[in-house]
């Protein structure tokens, strides 16, 4: 069945498609960005994990209308043929030696483009939701509330692709069950959309590093709000925690609020830096330079270093005098060759900047001992460091 997609300028692109031989609609969701589909089919419980894998390839959606649960196991189905395709011998060997001789960013865009690939033939397999988020399917669970968190309030029935439905349902657990952080003496709750403070090295890095001033500080693009949070445990009496995105400004609201902290933090919405100065101004801005795939790829992914070099450019005009910027950055970028030290210092020198010193800090989350991971070998020689920068 051909479909079509008909786009609005503040709303979801309409999907149409026949079924039962009418004409149907509904809104296309996909927080991905990715396209609806040109072609949908109906699946069932009938169909087969190679039927559904050959669909998904040629770009056609599958529009489930059996068992939840069933639809679950399909996609783990489908997934598993995507892992696991049969390499003709020659070409395979092709592969090995192709890899063998590929630079670290050669590899890095090899992987992002697998991944890619992957994600939009799994994105296939296609979920209905009614008016009020609920999927008409046997078994199927309640998905309102963690659809709420992520689209906002329900309005129309919608279609949307099973994996994005399991991510949300994974981030509204997140968000309930929170993230102990010991330097802020409790959980953060990261709404779906902001990073999750999972890797502590950048905030063991704030933690310990000696404040020079307890009056007041900035922290630039403040996401879940756990850095400010981190200072404000340390004593300092006032903190503006500025970002651009609707989700990380209430996400990081909601976290100082439960924190108890909101006489000392104010979340304000800013393009990087607030009005005035401050003795301590802190940024843990993306780590790679690259182009986000996706809307909820902005925390990972900083295209040309732009947030890096505005914190950068903008800084010593935002420091009070003998006052310390504080940047959190990972080399994995440089590993990986997509920057190189020597840029970074360049970038630095430009901005009249000097560095007045730094703590590196090695990661400790599960990736970097993964030796199956195709970015293993830069990932493990990545560090974790926080620039102290200071006006030249």
């Amino acid at each position: 069945m051909q479909s079509k997609s008909t786009p609005h300028a503040d709303t979801p692109p309409i999907l149409h498609w026949e079924e039962d031989g009418e004409e149907r609609s509904a809104r296309w969701r996909s927080e991905s960005s990715n396209p609806a589909p040109k072609r949908i089919v109906i699946g069932d419980d009938q169909m087969t994990a190679d039927n559904a894998y050959r669909l998904a390839c040629e770009g056609t959606g599958i529009l489930w209308r059996g068992d939840y649960q069933n639809a679950r196991q399909l996609l783990q189905a489908m997934a598993r043929r995507i892992d696991n395709k049969p390499r003709k011998p020659k070409k395979a060997a092709a592969e090995r030696e192709k890899a063998a001789a590929a630079s670290p960013v050669d590899t890095f865009n090899l992987h992002r483009l697998a991944q890619s690939q992957r994600a939009r033939t799994l994105a296939m397999l296609l979920l209905p939701l009614d008016e009020q988020y609920a999927i008409p399917l046997r078994r199927a669970p309640n998905v309102q509330e963690a659809c709420e968190e992520a689209y906002g309030a329900a309005r129309d029935a919608s279609v949307v692709s099973l994996r994005e439905v399991l991510g949300l349902v994974g981030a509204h657990e997140w968000r309930k069950k929170g993230v102990d952080v010991a330097a802020v003496g409790g959980k953060i709750h990261p709404y779906y959309g902001v990073f999750s403070p999972v890797r502590g090295e950048y905030i063991n890095l704030v933690a310990n590093q000696p404040l020079p001033s307890t009056s007041l500080a900035f922290d630039i693009g403040t996401g879940t709000g756990v850095l400010a949070a981190v200072l404000a445990r340390r004593g300092v009496e006032r903190i503006v925690a500025t970002d651009l995105d609707p989700r990380a400004l209430a996400c990081a609201r909601e976290n100082i609020g439960l924190l108890g902290l909101n006489r000392q933090v104010n979340v304000v919405e800013a393009n990087l830096f607030p009005e005035g100065r401050a003795p301590l101004v802190v940024c843990n801005p993306p780590w790679l330079p690259a182009r986000p795939s996706s809307a909820i790829e902005h925390a990972i992914y900083d295209p040309e270093s732009r947030m890096l070099r505005g914190f950068l450019d903008g800084l010593a005009a935002h420091l009070t005098p003998g006052g310390e910027g504080w940047l959190i950055l990972s080399d994995f970028a440089e590993h990986l060759g997509l920057r190189t030290r020597a840029q970074l210092q360049e970038w630095i020198d430009a901005a009249k900047l000097k560095v007045d010193g730094r703590i590196d800090i090695r990661p400790q989350h599960p990736r970097a001992f993964d030796k199956t991971d195709p970015l293993y070998a830069a990932r493990s020689k990545e560090v974790t460091s926080l620039w102290r920068l200071v006006a030249a």
